[in-house]
């Protein structure tokens, strides 16, 4: 059940009639729960009891480490690493032909992986680190059972600190929903999802092999640049349809998103891009690891882990991990002249040159190492660069259309290019018209309906 089906719609508008009942007001967050394992069961029904093993453990690892930190909060911790490796990297490490006969072993082996994991494993392991930290009152389990599956975010995120989302768990009136609000995240969602990234794939299937052995030189780095609007529309359509659902039931998630195309270093493109995801590698990883107080040779180290470990976050390829590590290398390498880049970019008869100059480095590599997101397969990476790199011929290459190709890219375009002070002198006027413009797009030339990219994670 996509954000984009009218089945999902139709469940909202249940959920949200009930959720504000007078009858049910004092059991909305139970409300929201059934609703959270409905949503979820109905794409994976066979995996409801792994969810509530997930969250009920967590809670138990919690009411441990409340007493004792020490102790039970790395357990809890592995606890649900373990839950993650098992269903997402099993197969790195386990031969499944040797484990024939088996049963309850070839049983769990085939269970699929659970929709939106790496998600809610890291909600698991923020609420153990936020809450013993804090030294809290233990949480009751119905609030726990909400924070980690409540369904806006239970998927795709954005990933919600513990510390952040538990206190807005309370009762809440209709009166005081942000309606305007929501139905702006709501339709930009829609809008960039299915007619921006849903009318690029389209195109950026050719990227997946064999097809791309049918793509010339030109065209293969058309499609690189393509990819790049492509992911970027998809997982911000997304995020914005979970802010604006959220909303509408009283809560509000972090925003996933800032302009990344725009930034200056790839230090800031990790501020600016899935700032959940990065928020939570800094906060639970990198500045546990040491961050950049031990040296700058532990600095780099501790980012080239990082990274590494954020792209096998995504899954168990290599493909992930050269994505991750490229991230990685791109970000020590430029460390020790971002101050004279700095520098440059604020003085200087070149300043705006040079700050063009750094947004178009940053935006062509980070489009580069998309290739290796869009091709888990590490050999078809390498043979999609292979036609990329060299001069390459098809016999009966396709044509990719650049007219057609540049009316779905310049959305994503023109929101990171147009002067933020110019737009935000003429809102009032514009949003009419803008937010008319992208409902009517949204619905008269939508693309092919396609799953977020990020439900594989």
């Amino acid at each position: 059940m996509t954000f984009t089906s009218w089945h999902f719609g139709m469940f909202v508008a249940v959920v949200f009639g009930g959720y504000y009942l007078p009858a049910l007001r004092t059991y909305q967050v139970q409300w929201l729960v059934i609703a959270s394992l409905f949503f979820y069961g109905r794409g994976q029904p066979e995996l409801l009891p792994l969810l509530a093993l997930a969250v009920v453990g967590t809670y138990l690892f919690l009411a441990l480490a409340l007493r004792n930190r020490r102790v039970w909060l790395p357990a809890g911790i592995v606890f649900n690493l373990a839950l993650l490796a098992f269903f997402k990297y099993k197969f790195l490490f386990i031969e499944t032909t040797n484990l024939a006969g088996v049963g309850w072993v070839n049983f769990l082996l085939s269970l699929p992986l659970p929709i939106g994991i790496s998600f809610f494993v890291f909600h698991n392991i923020s609420l153990l680190v936020d809450l013993t930290r804090q030294k809290v009152v233990r949480p009751d389990l119905t609030s726990v059972f909400l924070y980690i599956i409540f369904f806006p975010q239970l998927v795709s995120g954005p990933i919600t600190r513990a510390e952040m989302f538990m206190p807005q768990i309370k009762p809440k009136c209709i009166a005081d929903v942000a309606f305007v609000d929501a139905a702006k995240w709501i339709l930009t969602g829609f809008f960039f999802k299915l007619y921006v990234a849903n009318n690029l794939n389209t195109m950026t299937s050719y990227m997946d092999f064999p097809l791309y052995e049918t793509v010339r030189t030109s065209d293969r780095w058309l499609l690189v640049f393509l990819y790049s609007y492509q992911i970027y529309a998809d997982f911000f359509g997304y995020s914005s349809i979970a802010i604006g659902l959220a909303l509408l039931f009283g809560y509000r998630l972090p925003l996933n998103f800032n302009l990344p195309y725009i930034s200056h270093s790839f230090a800031e493109f990790w501020t600016r891009w899935h700032i959940s995801l990065s928020t939570w590698l800094r906060t639970y990883l990198y500045i546990p690891l040491g961050g950049n107080r031990g040296g700058v040779s532990r600095t780099y180290l501790n980012l080239m882990i990082v990274m590494g470990l954020g792209g096998l976050w995504h899954g168990a390829a290599l493909s992930y991990l050269a994505w991750g590590l490229l991230h990685g290398t791109l970000l020590v390498v430029e460390r020790p002249f971002l101050f004279v880049l700095d520098s440059l970019s604020r003085n200087g008869v070149f300043c705006g040159a040079v700050t063009a100059l750094r947004i178009l480095v940053v935006f062509t590599c980070v489009s580069i190492a998309w290739v290796f997101f869009k091709l888990p397969h590490f050999d078809h990476a390498v043979g999609f660069f292979t036609g990329t790199f060299a001069d390459h011929t098809a016999a009966n290459p396709i044509r990719i259309y650049r007219s057609v190709a540049l009316i779905y890219a310049l959305p994503v375009i023109l929101q990171h290019l147009l002067p933020t002070g110019w737009f935000e002198t003429y809102r009032k006027k514009l949003e009419p018209y803008l937010y008319g413009l992208m409902a009517v797009l949204t619905f008269a030339e939508a693309g092919p309906d396609t799953t977020f990219i990020y439900f594989q994670f």
